[in-house]
């Protein structure tokens, strides 16, 4: 899905807290998202929206720390969620989605279970207690179009709620155009990187804000770094169970085109430790690292003002 048009969206912070209850609303979206930390389910499900009929989500951790959900659905998702509570003692965070007024039925709630749990397994950011991918409802394709914008606007709004299994970080693989010999405005600005030491290199380019390491490029075969729990420890995890990383006799191989957050984070998950993706990336054919041309960006933004 292609997000091209800026939205406005509104977060309610039920209690004041941060880290509390939030309920996230979109301008011209009948949707309404709820997430509740575990200690405060009790009140969560004391809400009118509650008793709706809608999908939810429970969020947690597997023993050996990778993240894992549960999504269903339910024509009173409160209910659900406490027969949950009871037989699931692994999630820590629930989400309910319902529409104003109540509007979506159970056929609408079942589509919408069915396409989530399929593009969380397409995306494979996290392990899913789901059994078999359930079959989608008949419904009229005028209710599909429906369910299908619902959708499009629900997968907006989660990251919003730190709810980012569904975010999709693989890119297509066509190259990118590159300044040509005219001069002209580049669509895209190449990297390299170059890790001698281990026999592994690395290309990537930067475009429309997003540094997007190339399918093809080569990582380290494991984290190395001091600690396996860090952030870019998990993600070098994250990306091999996603099959973004694909094992290669002594080292890993991108499998697809992969846009990172950072310099830092491609070039940690690439070393396999901690890393200045700042100073490990250069400008390719250049000594300029990344460093070097961003402040260069930067000063010619400057001056244009």
């Amino acid at each position: 899905m292609n997000w091209t048009v800026g939205q406005s969206l509104e977060l309610y912070y039920v209690d004041g807290r941060p880290d509390g209850m939030v309920t996230a609303e979109m301008f011209n979206w009948t949707g309404h998202v709820l997430t509740a930390p575990r200690t405060q389910i009790t009140t969560a499900l004391g809400r009118p929206e509650a008793g709706y009929t809608g999908i939810y989500l429970l969020l947690g951790e597997t023993d050996e720390g990778q993240p894992l959900a549960y999504i269903g659905e339910g024509e009173d998702i409160g209910s659900r969620i406490r027969s949950h509570d009871v037989r699931r003692d692994w999630w820590t965070t629930a989400v309910l989605v319902t529409a104003a007024a109540n509007r979506l039925n159970k056929a609408h709630a079942k589509y919408l279970e069915s396409r989530l749990i399929e593009v969380a397994r397409r995306v494979g950011r996290t392990a899913m207690e789901n059994g078999p991918q359930p079959a989608r409802p008949s419904l009229s394709e005028a209710d599909v179009a429906k369910m299908e914008a619902f959708l499009y606007n629900l997968l907006m709004v989660l990251p919003a709620v730190r709810v980012d299994l569904f975010v999709q970080s693989a890119r297509p693989e066509s190259k990118p155009k590159v300044t040509n010999a005219l001069g002209n405005k580049p669509e895209a600005v190449r990297f390299t990187l170059d890790f001698k030491k281990h026999g592994i290199a690395a290309t990537a380019f930067y475009l429309d804000g997003e540094l997007v390491v190339e399918s093809g490029s080569q990582a380290r075969l494991r984290w190395t770094g001091q600690s396996s729990t860090s952030s870019y420890g998990k993600l070098h995890d994250e990306l091999i169970r996603a099959s973004v990383l694909v094992p290669d006799g002594e080292r890993c191989v991108f499998a697809q085109n992969y846009a990172f957050k950072s310099p830092s984070a491609a070039a940690a998950v690439i070393k396999g430790r901690s890393s200045n993706g700042l100073t490990s990336w250069h400008l390719e054919g250049t000594d300029k690292t990344y460093k070097e041309w961003e402040a260069q960006q930067l000063g010619e933004a400057s001056a244009a003002r």
